[in-house]
């Protein structure tokens, strides 16, 4: 964040100072809303939330160090109080806070206006160059290349994961000074505007939408609704911007009409203004291709898992050759760059020689069909084929078509064959992807129905053997991620080699 006076942050989030002795004093830090992450020169946010209300450690963040507090209350410290809000701001905060009176959204629209405060000055006086990102699946992935691939042009800020909220997308913007030359950001949508919305906070000069699929499907009501909903972005872009849109999927192509940015496509059509042919891929499911642009051809080979990263790598290369990165650049970049966020396509093999694929973050139908052709990838590619197994929860947001949706997930690992499936819980959705799976050819215990995380952590003690793969995957909400955890855990390696020597004496 840019350094501000108390008293030029009140002006811009509309609030009052109390308590403030000096209303000169500068926040020299950054904006933080957990007071143990607080340091000396920061602005403490006091959020309402299920369990606790920031306002509560106010007077912590300010011995802490924190120059004063933005909030919806006095608190008895230097502070920079907001009135509550109602209606449609309220809205927006539902899924962060608990709070009733609206103090939340408050908090949060402030948050919003002073980070498009910071980022238009830095747009003016040091040219930042924000990328925005969305799509339905693949963003976080996406973000992480574009950091990397940008990363040799100059410092870049994006967010640590997907922390792409209503108060994830602020914060990630006021981590921006004057050093930072990009500041790259994910634009999420729960329905029609929020994009819009994102895009007023912090505007960006360079749009990326990756792909229309059924993510929140329950939530827009049809992919049309989500096709509108992520074209927000590039109707948000300047005339001097550029849209980068994937040739591959037609709604998104489509969004060209809707810009008036210089568009350029990515993806493996031959119309592509940047594209990939000769794709191959390895025994890890990395994949190598040939990148072409308008700046020449030159070979990828990418070090992070799934074919479907090809994809994110154009466009990737799309917005780095845009900022002024060369073609050697950009691939060097893009082979070099590993998976920088948790649980997504973080592969790892045990003590043991188990390989784990931890996709455990989320999932919705196009990123668990990814993520399950580069499980078969994986275990189809060496010499003598590996076991594959896929361990599956349910996927959220997908409203009426839920069923429909697990029920094809069921096939298609059949289909992949897959060797054993294992989906976890007891809901309808989990019992259609499990009957897919045998209305599909499954027979036996290839797929097998387990009520809850403990019964498939018992299930793979006792079945997994050293060579298999196994891909974990689910919505976060289902926790899923405790299961590759324990698999790749030292503990279980050590009881797994113990029961091992046990049955050879």
């Amino acid at each position: 964040m840019i350094e501000m006076t108390l008293r030029e942050i009140a002006d811009i989030v509309g609030g009052t100072l109390h308590d403030v002795a000096d209303p000169e004093a500068r926040v020299t830090g950054s904006v933080e809303f957990d007071s143990r992450e607080i340091g000396s020169g920061d602005l403490f946010l006091a959020l309402p939330g299920e369990r606790s209300d920031g306002h509560d450690f106010a007077a912590a963040a300010v011995a802490a160090g924190a120059v004063a507090v933005l909030a919806a209350r006095p608190v008895g410290v230097p502070a920079i109080v907001v009135e509550p809000e109602t209606g449609a701001a309220r809205s927006r905060s539902v899924a962060l806070t608990a709070d009733t009176d609206g103090s939340g959204a408050a908090v949060l629209a402030a948050l919003a206006n002073l980070a498009h405060a910071s980022v238009e000055k830095l747009t003016a006086s040091t040219g930042l160059t924000v990328i925005g990102l969305t799509g339905s699946s693949g963003k976080t992935s996406t973000k992480d290349l574009i950091a990397a691939v940008l990363a040799p042009l100059g410092s870049v800020v994006a967010p640590p994961g997907s922390f792409n909220s209503e108060l994830g997308h602020p914060w990630t913007a006021l981590r921006a000074d004057e050093q930072t030359r990009f500041l790259v950001l994910e634009m999420s949508a729960r329905g029609p505007g929020h994009i819009a919305a994102a895009a007023r906070t912090t505007p960006p000069s360079v749009g990326v939408v990756l792909n229309v699929g059924t993510a929140h499907l329950g939530e827009f009501g049809s992919r049309e609704a989500i096709a509108k909903t992520k074209g927000e972005l590039v109707e948000a872009l300047p005339a001097t911007g550029l849209a980068v849109l994937n040739a591959d999927d037609p709604n998104v192509a489509a969004m060209a009409a809707r810009t008036v940015a210089a568009v350029q496509t990515v993806g493996r059509s031959t119309g592509a203004d940047i594209r990939a042919t000769d794709i191959r891929m390895d025994d890890r499911a990395r994949a190598g291709f040939t990148l072409h642009a308008p700046q020449g051809s030159i070979a990828v080979q990418l070090a992070v898992h799934g074919e479907h990263q090809v994809g994110n790598a154009l466009s990737a290369a799309a917005v780095a050759l845009h900022c002024g990165a060369d073609l050697a650049t950009v691939a060097t970049a893009l082979s070099g760059a590993r998976a920088a966020s948790a649980r997504r396509m973080d592969v790892r093999t045990t003590d043991d020689n188990i390989t784990v694929v931890n996709d455990s973050y989320n999932a919705n139908p196009d990123s668990v069909r990814a993520a399950l052709k580069a499980l078969v990838t994986m275990a189809k590619a060496e010499a003598t084929p590996r076991r594959s197994w896929a361990v599956l929860g349910e996927m959220g947001e997908l409203g009426p078509e839920s069923v429909i949706e697990h029920d094809a997930i069921g096939r298609l690992a059949v289909r992949l064959d897959v060797d054993r499936l294992v989906v976890v819980g007891t809901g309808r959705p989990s019992r259609a992807m499990h009957q897919g799976a045998v209305m599909e050819g499954s027979w036996g215990e290839e797929s097998i129905l387990v009520p809850d995380i403990g019964a498939a952590i018992a299930l793979l003690d006792e079945e997994v053997e050293a060579g298999d793969v196994v891909l974990v995957k689910a919505s976060k909400s289902v926790g899923l991620w405790t299961v590759a955890e324990h698999l790749i855990s030292a503990e279980r390696a050590s009881t797994r080699r113990g029961s091992t020597e046990a049955n050879q004496s």
